[in-house]
Order: C-alpha cells, then structure tokens, then sequence
C-alpha cells in the first residue's frame, strides 16, 4: 500500500497548519470525492486524474471504499489528535472549552475536504461506520468530559452537558457544507466567532 505522511500525530502547536501531503492517487480521490460524492465517484475517474490505470488503484487501495476509508482515518486521526491537544493546553475549565471548539473549527476549515467527507457515510460498509463512529465518539468524549468538567466547577450552567456536546460538535462538523477558503471569513476569525455561540450554547457564566 502506497505510503503517505500521517497527520494523526498530534501536531506540537494544533493551531498550525502545514500543506496536507497525500500520495497523488489519494490526491486525485479527495478531489474526486469533495466534487461528486462518493457514489458519484468511479474508480476510472479517480485513476484518469493521476494518469494511471484502474488496477493500481485497486493494488493500493484494494477499492474506491479502501481509498476513501484511509482519507477518512487520516482526517479523523489528526482531528482527535489536535483536539486532545486543545483540551490539554488550557489553563481551566473555559480556555479548555474555547480550545476545543476553536480546533473543531480550525480542523473544518483547514482541512474542509477531509472534513466533508462525513456527509458520505452512508456509503460505507457496516464495519468501517463503526470504526468511523468510535473515532468521532473520542472527539465527542473530550468535548463533553471539559464540558462535565465546568459544570461541576461552576464555569457552565448546561443542564445536558451530553446533548450539549453533541449539538456543538454538530454544529462544527456542519462547517463543511459551506465553508470556501475564499469567502469572507479566514478559518480563526470564524472559529472565533463559533466558540462565542459555543460558550453562550454551554451558558458560560
């Protein structure tokens, strides 16, 4: 299977980042998949942008699913690194909920096509959802436990601390619906802007 740089490391500053490098066939998915979807996407497509045959492809990635799965494990794995890394550098329960979010909003806008790759879920096989699921309920389970945390400190006032985490996390990934990196807000002024509603979501006192 073709080698590419992981981004799952968590990063040494998780508000930076560096060019995404993919081999040139993952390249060429990500493209493919973020412009017609994952049923809209043929194998045939994804090997024409490379300029290579249909059969590599399936030695690499063993099929369009096997692609798509390692673009996927590769986005997810940096998200949840990055966001234990928000969650660690701040200085009490309110910094450590602003970081949070805020690396949400960073990872959506940063990394958009990745991150939309969560609209097309519905196309994968039962047992690569469930692995996709536990890794998007790591990144659920930060968010909420530095939001128990607050509540129980007296920094929030969320009577559904669970629901409230869901919701916000939500509300993060739907970023990617829309975000274009030539619109009107760059990716830390938005995210700005998300974790003041995420405070007023968590009723921050």
């Amino acid at each position: 299977m073709a080698t590419h740089e992981s981004a799952a490391e968590t990063p040494a500053d998780w508000r930076r980042y560096e060019p995404l490098e993919l081999t040139p066939l993952l390249t060429a998915a990500l493209d493919a998949f973020y412009e017609n979807g994952f049923h809209g996407t043929t194998v045939r497509d994804i090997a024409r942008r490379v300029g290579l045959t249909v059969p590599s492809l399936y030695y690499h990635h063993e099929s369009k699913e096997g692609a798509f799965v390692t673009l996927l494990e590769l986005g997810t794995g940096e998200a949840a690194g990055r966001v234990r890394a928000a969650a660690a550098t701040g200085s009490g329960s309110r910094e450590q909920f602003a970081n949070v979010i805020e690396a949400l909003v960073l990872h959506t806008t940063y990394r958009t096509r990745l991150a939309a790759l969560d609209l097309e879920l519905r196309h994968l096989s039962p047992d690569n959802r469930k692995r996709y699921a536990a890794r998007r309920k790591e990144i659920e389970t930060v968010l909420y436990d530095v939001l128990t945390v607050g509540v129980a400190d007296g920094t929030f006032d969320a009577a559904h601390p669970d629901e409230t985490a869901r919701a916000l996390l939500g509300m993060c990934q739907s970023i990617a619906r829309w975000y274009q990196p030539d619109g009107p807000l760059g990716p830390h002024e938005l995210a700005e802007r998300y974790v003041g509603i995420a405070l007023a979501a968590a009723r921050a006192r």
